[in-house]
């Protein structure tokens, strides 16, 4: 069975990033490299990460008008991604530019998943109100992803908390990335909606954004079979 465990290369440069990456095993989990990696390094990271056989799911965020989200996502798909994202607040229009541009620059082989970011796990109800959405963060994130998965994604990144609602509002294929992920015991940080990997999995959720836990630990190879094998008693 595929892991499902990212690990999110929050680091300042490539150095740090694959120094990490070379203490991990592609069958155990996938790779997030974010805004930070990518703007120090380049897409030459990513380019490292796939070549290791890593799926790599490249967390930019894309939000613009339709044609440059869509060029954007199109020049994703083609490092060789197994996943990317768009913000859901940036429209249908602009999504469904977006799905059809990595549809193209798949070039017939299997596109990477196309995930849409609904609220921010590091937001709750009185920073929504604070930029003027009159919704709880449940209801946003239920909004936002019946608009994604009508724009033809594949699936939204949102927290544990709202996996199970959107498991049963948008069906059992529509893919749920779950960052705010922390073991037992762990601090939650500048998380603000965090669950452990075993609660996370019971709820609904596909795939699961571990970074800290992981990339901070004394051992994060034993971090992250401690984290899977925490999923693996949970199943049984």
């Amino acid at each position: 069975m595929t892991s499902p465990i990212v690990v999110a290369l929050d680091f300042p440069d490539a150095a740090r990033a694959l120094a990490l990456v070379e203490r991990l095993d592609p069958a155990d989990c996938g790779l997030k490299v974010g805004k930070e990696l990518f703007t120090a390094a380049g897409p030459e990271v990513v380019r490292a990460c796939v070549a290791r056989g890593f799926r790599v799911f490249l967390d930019l965020k894309f939000h613009d008008i339709p044609n440059t989200c869509a060029q954007a996502c199109a020049a994703a798909t083609r490092l060789g991604v197994w996943m990317l994202n768009v913000h859901a607040s940036g429209g249908k229009a602009m999504m469904a530019a977006a799905r059809r541009a990595v549809d193209e620059a798949a070039g017939g082989r299997a596109p990477p998943l196309l995930i849409g970011v609904t609220v921010l796990t590091s937001l709750d109800g009185d920073d929504l109100r604070a930029i003027g959405v009159d919704a709880t963060p449940r209801e946003q994130v239920l909004r936002l992803a019946r608009l994604a998965q009508a724009s033809g994604l594949d699936g939204v990144v949102c927290s544990a908390q709202e996996a199970a609602a959107l498991r049963a509002a948008c069906g059992p294929h529509f893919q749920l990335v779950t960052p705010g992920i922390r073991p037992e015991g762990a601090a939650a940080q500048d998380q603000a909606r965090v669950a452990t990997p075993a609660a996370a999995r019971a709820a609904g959720a596909d795939w699961l954004v571990i970074g800290r836990p992981i990339t901070a630990a004394s051992d994060p190879a034993a971090a992250l079979a401690a984290a899977l094998a925490s999923l693996r008693k949970d199943a049984t």
